[in-house]
């Protein structure tokens, strides 16, 4: 029994595979995300560092907020800061995430 609901939408198909939910298309022929690693976000020109735990099980981060890079730029500064400092992190959400508190080092 199919119903024709004008919320569901196509997330795979066994004729093309995987298809993009933001065009429809099939992943491999998809530019949306191509065109979002490339897009630069609004920023405020000023860059935030702000040291967290809540949320993290008392572990603690420290955030760079507010770099008005592309996602494929805020990579690879977030792999450079990595190495240089021997941590590990992520970006997400053109946020860069350090471990530890880096709020005071400097090389």
């Amino acid at each position: 029994m199919e119903e024709n609901n004008s919320n569901s939408r196509l997330i795979y198909s066994t004729s093309v595979g995987s298809v993009c939910p933001m065009c429809s298309q099939p992943v491999k022929k998809c530019v949306c995300r191509s065109m979002k690693k490339q897009a630069q976000p609004q920023a405020e020109g000023k860059a935030l560092l702000r040291y967290e735990t809540a949320g993290r099980k008392g572990k603690c981060v420290t955030l760079i907020i507010g770099l008005a890079l592309s996602e494929e730029k805020l990579l690879a500064l977030a792999k450079q800061l990595k190495s240089q400092f021997g941590i590990g992190g992520s970006v997400k959400d053109s946020i860069i995430e350090l471990q530890g508190d880096q709020r005071k080092k400097r090389r």
